[in-house]
């Protein structure tokens, strides 16, 4: 008998919840020769700025290049990117933009102000002041890990929230540039881009260079180490976040076409070996014609051998006893992105605490999502949807606190921070408080 190309489980099974959690288990482990790579890296670049940026952006891109002026494009290379494009991408580039602006631009947050009506409190006004932030990096892959839809999903909500200015790096191997990518720079107003990658492209925005300025965030994906690299620079500079392996996971009852469910668990498992695809199925013979579909359309997927590999070591077809169990098991699994392919998907919805996106019925394929449906397809891995939201314009705007306190509203609340202040032991903060008391 062959070997199966994904397993299958049974929530019924003994100790199914410690097989999931072991399947679920992914630790981003890191190689110390990367960890020391990038630490060299990022002290270089701080200490020597451009001459060390151009003396890695040789070294590892292949690029042949006097000084940094060589590595920052032209406003019209992306406009003549953008207008060397075919009618069909072009078209197809503006729509997705479109629509990405679209949904974000209903996220916006404003400031805001209120009179505190309180007893004793007569003219103290509160309110929150709402920011875009000045300056931002966004990071895209170069070389054959092109992606334009990245440039979409970053740049726009960072152009809605009102960021002052977006500097896109991006590496271009030996030169090899992509006009997607640089097209998509035109459409979404990124302000300026440097052909530079890797851990020396995220120490130049994060410390800053002669010729690169400090940016307040840097955003978008990268390898291991770029990711390395974001990590270290996080609190010199904000970060997006350090992304693990795509995931999706379905929750079926049976309901829909097998060959659409196997194609979606195809299409997070060709990102990488270690990308997870699970199904979770209340109809066990649904499940089987799953699993046929799988064989029967594998070997005609040009990246078939990422494809098994992902399904064979991480993915999983799972029969359980009912959706209330599927969405409870989804809870713990905290996916990426979830498809309810049901046939009434809404009643479900409310169950589902945890994931980064849910996709609702048949036609909602996660593949619209990351390209062209409007949410941002930038999403919570590893079980984070427990505590983290999708990126948003709200990443790209920050918050300051407004406190007014009248003269009669210090009266009021200096006695009870004198009071606290006393009771942690912190004399000046009551001295502080009291010496505004009229008596």
């Amino acid at each position: 008998m062959s070997e199966a190309l994904i397993r299958r489980l049974s929530s019924s099974q003994a100790g199914f919840t410690a097989t999931l959690d072991a399947l679920l288990a992914f630790e981003g482990s890191t190689d110390a020769a990367i960890e020391q790579a990038v630490a060299d890296i990022l002290q270089a670049v701080r200490r020597d700025g451009d001459k060390a940026v151009v003396e890695y952006t040789r070294r590892f891109d292949h690029l042949d290049v006097a000084d940094m002026t060589a590595l920052e494009l032209p406003r019209a290379e992306l406009e003549a990117a953008l207008a060397g494009l075919s009618t069909e991408q072009r078209q197809a580039l503006e729509t997705a933009a479109g629509r990405v602006r679209s949904y974000h631009q209903r996220q916006v947050i404003e400031s805001w102000r209120y009179t505190d009506e309180s007893p004793g409190m007569d003219g103290t006004r509160l309110g929150q002041k709402v920011t875009p932030l000045d300056r931002v990096g966004l990071y895209v892959p170069g070389g054959r890990a092109s992606y334009p839809s990245s440039v979409l999903m970053n740049a726009i909500p960072a152009k809605v929230a009102g960021v002052g200015e977006l500097i896109m790096v991006v590496p271009t191997p030996r030169g090899e540039k992509n006009p997607l990518v640089l097209a998509a720079a035109a459409i979404t107003g990124v302000d300026r881009v440097f052909t530079i990658g890797g851990a020396q492209a995220v120490a130049a925005l994060a410390y800053g260079t002669a010729t690169i300025p400090q940016v307040d965030k840097i955003v978008g994906p990268g390898n291991a180490y770029v990711a390395s690299a974001k990590r270290r620079v996080f609190g010199t500079v904000g970060i997006d976040m350090v992304a693990g392996p795509s995931e999706v996971l379905v929750i079926s009852d049976g309901s829909g076409e097998p060959d659409w469910v196997a194609m979606d668990l195809f299409a997070q498992a060709e990102h990488d070996e270690l990308a997870q695809s699970i199904l979770l199925c209340t109809d066990e013979a649904f499940i089987g014609r799953v699993e046929a579909s799988i064989a029967r359309l594998l070997p005609e997927m040009p990246r078939r051998e990422t494809i098994a590999v992902s399904l064979k070591n991480r993915g999983a077809l799972i029969h359980v006893k009912d959706l209330a169990e599927a969405c409870a098991i989804a809870n713990r699994i905290a996916p990426e992105h979830l498809e309810l392919s049901l046939d009434d998907p809404y009643q479900w919805i409310d169950e589902i605490r945890h994931a980064g996106a849910i996709f609702i019925g048949h036609y909602s394929v996660e593949a619209l999502g990351d390209y062209c449906a409007g949410p941002n397809h930038v999403l919570p891995t590893m079980r984070s949807a427990r505590f983290s939201s999708p990126l948003g314009v709200y990443d790209f705007q920050k918050r300051t606190s407004l406190i007014d306190i009248s003269e009669q509203g210090a009266q009021t609340l200096g006695r009870v921070a004198s009071v606290l202040a006393h009771g942690e032991g912190l004399q000046a903060h009551a001295r502080s408080a009291e010496m505004r008391l009229k008596s």
